[in-house]
C-alpha cells in the first residue's frame, strides 16, 4: 500500500506560524478562527498508509498538483458529507437530543434547528438541511398561511445566521406543496446566501405555476437551482438528495470522501494525447482511487464514527448508505494543452468539434476506470465511486470547474453552450452543473428561463443555476455568496460566512464576475 508521510520539523514550524497568524487575524470571526485552528491541528496528524508516488502529485504546488484532497485532513474523524434522514427524526424524535416527535410547525422548526447543531461535515456545518417542503408540509397544510409564512421566514433567517457556511443545502419539489410555495416566497424576500436550495424538476410532476414561482425566486436570490429529477432518480434511486454544492447523494447516508483529479496538470506531464490517455491519466487515477480507499478504510475501521455517533446509533444514517466521490476539474485545460502539444493551437474546448470529442474520450476513459475499480464499503453505489465534476476552490488559477467551458470563452449563443454541456452531464451522478447570469430584463419574462430548463432537461442536462446580473446574492461555483459581503471582506471587515473568503478568492482568481450574461 505504501507508508505514512513523515511530519518534519519544518512542517511543524510552518503550521505553528499559520496558527499564530490565525489567532491574530483581524478579519476572521471567533468561530472561523476555531475552525481554522482545528484544521491546522489536524494537518499535523498522519495515520493513513498512502500509495507510493502519491506525495509527488498531492503535495505539489498548485501549478503542478495532480491530485487534491480538498482539505479533509490526514486522520478523517467523520465522513465528508453526511445526509441524515430528517423525515425519520420528525416522526420519531431523538433520545440522544431528548426530543420527541414535534406536534406542530413551531416544534418542528425548533427540533430541526437543534438537530442541525449536531450534524457534522467537512465544513463543521450540515451540508444538507432536508427536503424542507416535504418535512414541513404536514404541519403547514392546515395552518393559516400568513402565520406559517412568518415561521418559515424566521426559520430561513435563523439558518442563514447560524449555519455560517453556504455549502449547506435544502431541497424542494418536484410536486407543488403549500410549504414549498411559502419557502420560495421566503427566499425571494430574505435574499440570503444560506441555505443553498434546489428544486427537483420533473415535467410529469411539477406544475408550470410552481416552476414559475421558483424561477422568480431564483432571479431575486440566486436560488433555487434546478435538478433533473428523472435523471437523478434513474441513477441514484428515489431516496436521493442534492447537498453541498450540487452533490447527488443517498438519503440516510452520504459520501465518505471527495478527492479530485486536476486534469490540466496531468496533461502537462504527457507527451501527447495517446500518452495522456494510456499512461499518465491511468497512473494518476490509480493513485487517487487507492488513496480514497485508504481514507474510507480508516473512517470505517478505525475512526469509530459509525459505532459512536448518535446519528448512526438511532438510524438517521446507515453506514451501507455511504459512497465516495471521484472528482475532477480542468477538463477544458487538459483538452487545450493536449491539442497544443499535438500542434493544433487554434482548437479550443467549447469551440471545436475535435476538442469536444477529445473531452468525451477523456471522460470515457475516466468512467471506464471508475467502473473497473471496486471498494467494499460503497455498497449503495454498486461498489463503485460516483463521478463528480468538482466546482473548484478559491486558490485555483487557470483551472476550470469540472467540465465547464472557461469563463470568458462561453459560446455566444446559449443553445450552443447547452448542446455542448449535454455531452458531459450524464457522466456525473454525484453532481455537475452550469451557471448562467441573466439580464435583469428577464424579470419581465421569467417564462424564458422556464423554457431553457425544460429544453435542457429534455437534452439530458443534469443541473442548471441562474441568477440576475445585478443580484447581491450570486452563485460562485456551486455555492452562494453576497457581493456586499465580499466587498466588506476586501476592505478588512468581518463577515458571518466563512465561504465569503472562498468567494473573494474565486472573484480574484477564477474571474467569476466575468461570466457571459444571458
Amino acid at each position: 500500500m505504501g507508508k505514512m508521510r513523515e511530519i518534519t520539523m519544518e512542517r511543524v514550524e510552518k503550521t505553528r506560524e499559520e496558527m499564530l497568524k490565525t489567532v491574530k487575524s483581524p478579519v476572521l470571526t471567533h468561530e472561523q478562527k476555531v475552525a481554522a485552528m482545528a484544521s491546522l491541528a489536524d494537518s499535523l496528524l498522519e495515520v493513513l498508509n498512502i500509495p507510493e508516488g502519491l506525495s509527488e502529485l498531492l503535495d505539489a504546488p498548485i501549478e503542478t498538483q495532480c491530485i487534491c484532497d480538498l482539505f479533509e485532513g490526514h486522520a478523517p474523524m467523520r465522513p465528508r458529507y453526511i445526509i441524515p434522514d430528517y423525515g425519520r427524526f420528525l416522526k420519531e424524535g431523538s433520545s440522544f437530543l431528548e426530543l420527541g416527535a414535534p406536534g406542530d410547525l413551531y416544534e418542528a422548526i425548533n427540533a430541526l434547528e437543534i438537530f442541525y447543531k449536531h450534524v457534522p461535515s467537512v465544513t463543521n456545518y450540515p451540508v444538507y438541511v432536508g427536503a424542507l417542503d416535504r418535512l414541513l408540509e404536514p404541519f403547514v397544510s392546515s395552518m393559516d398561511e400568513e402565520e406559517a409564512y412568518r415561521l418559515i421566514r424566521a426559520f430561513f433567517i435563523h439558518m442563514d445566521r447560524t449555519i455560517l457556511d453556504s455549502f449547506s443545502h435544502g431541497n424542494i419539489g418536484p410536486e407543488r406543496t403549500k410549504a414549498g410555495s411559502l419557502i420560495l416566497r421566503a427566499i425571494a424576500e430574505t435574499k440570503d446566501a444560506v441555505p443553498n436550495m434546489t428544486m427537483k424538476y420533473d415535467a410529469s410532476l411539477t406544475e408550470d405555476a410552481f416552476l414559475l414561482e421558483a424561477v422568480r425566486a431564483a432571479l431575486e436570490s440566486a436560488k433555487p437551482s434546478f435538478a433533473n429529477d428523472a435523471m437523478f432518480r434513474s441513477e441514484l434511486g428515489p431516496e436521493y438528495v442534492i447537498a453541498s454544492c450540487y452533490n447527488g447523494l443517498p438519503e440516510g447516508g452520504g459520501s465518505y470522501t471527495l478527492c479530485r483529479l486536476i486534469l490540466g496538470n496531468i496533461a502537462k506531464r504527457a507527451k501527447g494525447i495517446e500518452d495522456f490517455l494510456s499512461r499518465e491519466l491511468p497512473y494518476v487515477m490509480d493513485l487517487q482511487a487507492r488513496y480514497m480507499d485508504e481514507r474510507i478504510r480508516f473512517i470505517v475501521e478505525e475512526s469509530g464514527f459509525f459505532e459512536n455517533n448518535f446519528l448512526a446509533k438511532e438510524g438517521f444514517i446507515r453506514r451501507e448508505r455511504f459512497t465516495a466521490m471521484f472528482g475532477l476539474v480542468g477538463l477544458a485545460e487538459a483538452v487545450n494543452i493536449l491539442l497544443e502539444k499535438e500542434g493544433k493551437k487554434g482548437l479550443r474546448f467549447g469551440h471545436s468539434e475535435e476538442a469536444v470529442s477529445l473531452g468525451v474520450r477523456i471522460m470515457d476513459t475516466i468512467s471506464a476506470f471508475n467502473e473497473a475499480h471496486r471498494n467494499p464499503y460503497c455498497e449503495v453505489s454498486g461498489g463503485h465511486f460516483l463521478l463528480h465534476a468538482q466546482v473548484g476552490i478559491s486558490s485555483d488559477i487557470g483551472i476550470s470547474p469540472g467540465t465547464r467551458i472557461p469563463i470568458g470563452e462561453e459560446p455566444e449563443e446559449l443553445v450552443d453552450q447547452l448542446e455542448l454541456l449535454s455531452r458531459f452531464h450524464h457522466y456525473f451522478p454525484s453532481g455537475t452543473g452550469d451557471i448562467f447570469p441573466i439580464e435583469r430584463t428577464v424579470h419581465r419574462n421569467p417564462e424564458y428561463i422556464m423554457d431553457i430548463i425544460k429544453g435542457a432537461f429534455q437534452k439530458k442536462l443534469r443541473y442548471l443555476s441562474f441568477y440576475s446580473s445585478d443580484s447581491d446574492v450570486i452563485r460562485i461555483t456551486g455555492y452562494l455568496v453576497k457581493r456586499s459581503e465580499i466587498k466588506t471582506l476586501e476592505k478588512g471587515g468581518n463577515v458571518k460566512h466563512d465561504t465569503t473568503a472562498l468567494g473573494m478568492g474565486a472573484k480574484q482568481n477564477g474571474h467569476i464576475l466575468e461570466r457571459r450574461v444571458r
